[in-house]
């Protein structure tokens, strides 16, 4: 008597699929939208970063303004 065969492989059900995804992955996503969407909506305030001026302080004292609003 030959061993039974199965034709179709389980498949686990729809219904109890559960993906869970680490903090940071949709963190970093919305962050950068947010700041993508930020540089879209105030263009007018861009300045020019002058020779003398560290840019990383430019940065730093952006960040904070806008985070201050």
């Amino acid at each position: 008597m030959p061993a039974p065969t199965h034709t179709r492989s389980p498949r686990p059900a729809a219904d109890g699929v559960g993906i869970r995804l680490p903090w940071w992955a949709v963190a970093l996503p919305a962050v950068a939208f947010a700041a993508l969407l930020l540089m879209i909506i105030a263009p007018g305030e861009a300045q020019a970063a002058t020779p003398g001026d560290p840019a990383l302080g430019q940065l730093i004292e952006r960040a904070l303004q806008l985070l201050s609003r």
